[in-house]
């Protein structure tokens, strides 16, 4: 019995609802477009505003701006012929309205109800409140929110939302606080908006003063309660919350369990994740994606390609956060094959165009050193956001093509792309390596702008840029300035006074470090060495030496042991730098070897410069700097013969010197040339050097 009124109801509904859309399209209803508007697909079996959507339905077959506009335009312009559309015709077209984001149709529909006298029901003012809550209109909502002489659970929690969206999440929670009676969508709506507002810890607050208020959680109030655990690696809470969805009998809800995979992966248990995957009787494709994320952001890449082809087999279809994640792991992984694989996935699917598919696919090449196909996979992009343009200029920096990461900053800057801190590094580390303190310069006047002066990782890459430059006044500065410095702070800046031969100042600054209490790494003590052996400070590089393995259980690596022999044979101790380079527990490397040749060269050691120069062959035959070195080192001696011999044993082996580069930057263009160059388009005589780009001075020249 209690089915067969409920078809009727249904019935009912179906003839009123369309009773309420032929006031408004008599004239139309030939009219395949607006017609499509009432006419397709009621199947509904409630009435709720999702099944009224459903009724409307055909829009979407259509141009929705277009079909919206021109059911809009029939409220006004027809309105002498069709009568008065009722309250379920209006919460059709304010629907559609929000689905096509249209602000300007959703305020007309309003203003129509207001010119022809229409008192709109509560669930009617409702829907306007979710109109303009989700048109990010917040200050409208509230206004009709504030009208309303009557307000249900619904009003109050749909006017949180929209504030909770609009980023206002003060007066959300006062509105919350004024409501006079709560349930679980109430509850969800704030914790959920807390969590969004990154205000973890504020999400569980609320969710334990539901609980002990007696209010029982459903799915949504216990998924958004795990993206908090998620989100703060709040693994206890989370183990706590899971044994409450078990007694509450969610466990086989998908959207829950999908929340738990991600929870136990972001806390680090990802075979814990993987086991309540595996036990999923229902897995949707956010199931799949949660674990394949999961298997991501812990490095298992084997793992993730297994999904991948899995996800296939059983004849899901990935979608752009699927490809992204399996993307994302091809890069850092520099697995050209699988990633080559999954760019044909992309194009099979139809992602190609994606933002964040097209911005891992840059990130993927150029991590690969493919980067004339991540430039080619950058120029597809139709709309590139700053994750897009990052990915490139990053690309370009990484691999060396320093010039081409600072052309594209700056054409991300005429585009009105605002950088973020991780494309403003970028550029500061292509000025650093290029030494372009001029581009630097602007660089920094755009950090100033952008207001990410404080940012610790743009602080870091400033001190670099400007101490490589020769400004290690401006470093200093800069570093002072960073109000929550790091490891990277510390080193970056120990490094620059090394470079610029201050070692008692980065001594100095060594021991405010440590009072601080930083803990200084292997990077810290690099810097300290090569402080040491500017400064020729060699009892204090032993003391740093020691105190590095002892004091703060530091592996030395060979770079550490390549700084300690530079500055024993710089300062002459030849002996001692032989004992040291003997006795490391270590291999050699090149760089020990080719310090302790240095050091020859400087005292004029001639049968302890061939022992080093014969390692450094066996290390890098290549590399024709050694032969000529050592060459010189035989002039220097007198033995000329030796010297002739060095030489024809180099051209005999077909090995030739790299020579070394200058360069002048002229108009912000940077020209590179070699000794008596003539392959420089613009070549010219070094005395009329002014006349390049018909300049009438020469500009920097950096050597």
């Amino acid at each position: 019995m209690r089915r067969i009124k409920f078809f009727f109801h249904c019935h009912e509904t179906k003839r009123c609802i369309d009773e309420e859309l032929n006031k408004i399209f008599p004239i139309l209803g030939s009219h395949r477009s607006v017609a499509s508007l009432g006419r397709h697909g009621f199947n509904t079996v409630g009435f709720t505003g999702n099944k009224i959507n459903q009724h409307c339905g055909g829009m979407h077959r259509i141009d929705d701006d277009n079909c919206l506009k021109e059911a809009v335009d029939t409220l006004y312009f027809r309105h002498h012929e069709c009568n008065q559309p009722g309250s379920y015709a209006y919460s059709c077209l304010l629907q559609r309205s929000v689905d096509a984001k249209s602000l300007i149709q959703g305020q007309r529909i309003q203003t129509h109800m207001i010119k022809t006298g229409f008192h709109p029901r509560k669930f009617l003012q409702n829907r306007i409140i979710d109109m303009y809550g989700k048109c990010g209109k917040i200050h409208d909502a509230l206004k009709v929110f504030n009208r309303m002489p009557e307000r249900d659970v619904f009003s109050w929690t749909t006017i949180i939302v929209g504030c909770a969206k609009s980023g206002g999440m003060e007066h959300a929670r006062q509105l919350f606080e004024k409501m006079p009676e709560r349930n679980a969508v109430s509850w969800n709506a704030i914790i959920s908006g807390y969590v969004q507002d990154g205000q973890s810890e504020e999400a569980l607050t609320l969710f334990g003063r539901m609980q002990n208020g007696g209010m029982r959680a459903d799915q949504f109030v216990f998924t958004s309660s795990l993206s908090a655990c998620a989100s703060l690696v709040a693994l206890d809470y989370g183990k706590q919350l899971h044994a409450r969805i078990l007694r509450a009998g969610f466990e086989s809800d998908v959207s829950t369990g999908n929340a738990l995979i991600t929870m136990y992966s972001q806390c680090g248990y990802i075979d814990y994740a993987r086991q309540l995957f595996d036990k999923m009787d229902k897995q949707d494709l956010v199931t799949w994606n949660a674990m394949i994320a999961g298997h991501a952001q812990q490095g298992q890449g084997e793992e993730v390609f297994k999904l991948f082809v899995k996800i296939k087999k059983v004849g899901m279809k990935p979608d752009h956060s699927t490809l992204a994640s399996v993307l994302n792991v091809c890069a850092s992984s520099a697995a050209l094959q699988y990633g080559s694989q999954a760019h044909a996935d992309v194009v099979k699917t139809g992602f190609e165009r994606n933002i964040f598919v097209g911005s891992s696919l840059v990130d993927l090449y150029a991590k690969c050193i493919r980067i004339e196909d991540a430039h080619q996979v950058f120029r597809a992009i139709p709309k590139r956001n700053v994750v897009a343009w990052t990915a490139m200029v990053v690309g370009y920096a990484q691999n060396g093509h320093n010039e081409e990461a600072l052309r594209l900053f700056f054409q991300m800057l005429q585009a009105r792309e605002k950088p973020n801190q991780f494309t403003l590094a970028s550029a500061l580390s292509a000025c650093a390596t290029l030494a372009d303190m001029e581009h630097g310069k602007q660089i920094h006047a755009q950090i100033i702008k952008s207001g990410f002066e404080t940012d610790v990782s743009v602080g870091n890459a400033l001190i670099t840029m400007y101490s490589r430059c020769g400004d290690i006044e401006d470093a200093d500065q800069i570093f002072s300035k960073i109000p929550s410095r790091n490891i990277v702070s510390w080193n970056t800046m120990v490094m620059g006074y090394a470079q610029h031969g201050h070692g008692k100042k980065a001594l100095h600054l060594f021991e405010q470090m440590r009072q601080t209490g930083m803990k200084p790494n292997d990077v810290t003590f690099i810097g300290i060495l090569s402080a040491c052996n500017h400064a020729g400070l060699v009892d204090e590089g032993r003391y740093y030496m020691v105190s590095m393995i002892e004091v703060y259980n530091i592996t030395p690596r060979a770079d550490h042991y390549a700084c300690m022999i530079d500055l024993l044979g710089r300062a002459g101790n030849l002996e001692e730098a032989e004992k040291f380079i003997n006795n490391m527990p270590v291999e050699p490397n090149a760089d020990a070897w080719r310090a302790l040749l240095g050091a020859c060269r400087i005292h004029g050691n001639l049968e302890l410069a061939k022992h080093a120069a014969e390692c450094l062959f066996e290390l890098e035959p290549e590399n024709g700097t050694l032969y000529v070195m050592l060459s010189n080192i035989y002039m220097a001696a007198g033995r000329w013969d030796d010297a002739a011999k060095m030489r024809k044993v180099m051209r005999d082996r077909g090995v030739r010197k790299k020579p070394g580069y200058s360069w002048i930057q002229i108009k912000n263009k940077v020209h590179a040339f070699v000794a008596e160059d003539r392959l420089h388009q613009q070549r010219v005589d070094p005395c009329n050097i002014g006349e390049i780009d018909g300049e009438d001075e020469a500009g920097e020249l950096c050597a």
